[in-house]
């Protein structure tokens, strides 16, 4: 890793840290650079089952995209790559939780938004920002099916910041926590994920996205196929075997 993202491994878990504090952890172009590779890497490499994103210090989980960086560069209609993507039409098909330890505003929100799961600090706000800096926002399109209509319009329209409450309460938030467990609690969460099997886990988020952009009926049909070599595979013999024994199954991922 790099000084601007530090990483941390255990048994299958990543975490990643946006470690720019001193600039509320906003992404810039060393950042996003590292932010793109480690994840990438993360999408491709057997041994971490589960990734967890936050960003150093007590301020800031992230501002988004570092304004004085475009202003210097006078970055107008930025590429697709800018903020940092991490994968094709940026899907993974392994498991993410942000870990929100402050301020999510503009691309920070959209770096929460990103996360399969999202738990946030009680110090934590959430802000879509964009309308005050003329800014655009492609990436909330997600936000149109997540959202009521008129919660949406007081995050794009007001660009006011929302506590993490109210983001609970609206369903971006699955838990809000004090500061001091917002990241024991990530990594329990992610023990619990990379634990599970990870051919289902791997289906289920594939279920996730096509039920996300498709009807219910196509989605069921879809879901059969995506879960036909799961029901096929050596785990979906091991679980069952696993569980007359009487202990935890041994994975294969096969």
């Amino acid at each position: 890793m790099t000084d601007v993202l530090q990483s941390e491994s255990r048994d299958g878990v990543l975490l990643l840290t946006l470690n720019r504090p001193e600039a509320r952890n906003a992404v810039n172009s060393a950042l996003r650079e590292a932010l793109a590779a480690a994840m990438h890497e993360f999408a491709a490499d057997d041994s971490h089952r589960v990734v967890i994103i936050t960003g150093a210090g007590e301020k800031a989980f992230c501002a988004g995209a570092d304004l004085k960086e475009m202003a210097d560069r006078s970055v107008g209609r930025p590429p697709t790559d800018y903020f940092a993507e991490f994968g094709p039409d940026d899907f993974i098909e392994k498991p993410v939780i942000t870990a929100v330890n402050g301020a999510a505003y503009a691309g920070g929100f959209r770096l929460a938004q990103f996360g399969d799961l999202c738990l946030a600090s009680e110090t934590a706000s959430f802000a879509i920002s964009e309308a005050r800096w003329s800014r655009g926002a492609p990436w909330a399109a997600p936000l149109t099916r997540m959202l009521p209509r008129r919660v949406l319009a007081e995050l794009l329209l007001t660009a006011r910041p929302i506590t993490a409450r109210r983001a609970y309460e609206v369903g971006l938030v699955n838990e809000v926590v004090p500061p001091s467990e917002l990241l024991p609690r990530a990594w329990a969460t992610a023990r619990t994920i990379a634990d599970n099997a990870p051919l289902s886990v791997k289906a289920f988020k594939w279920l996730m996205r096509v039920g996300a952009e498709a009807g219910v009926g196509a989605t069921g049909a879809i879901a059969k196929e995506l879960f036909r070599p799961v029901y096929d595979s050596e785990d979906a013999r091991e679980g069952p075997r696993a569980f007359r024994e009487g202990r935890r199954p041994e994975w294969k991922n096969r």
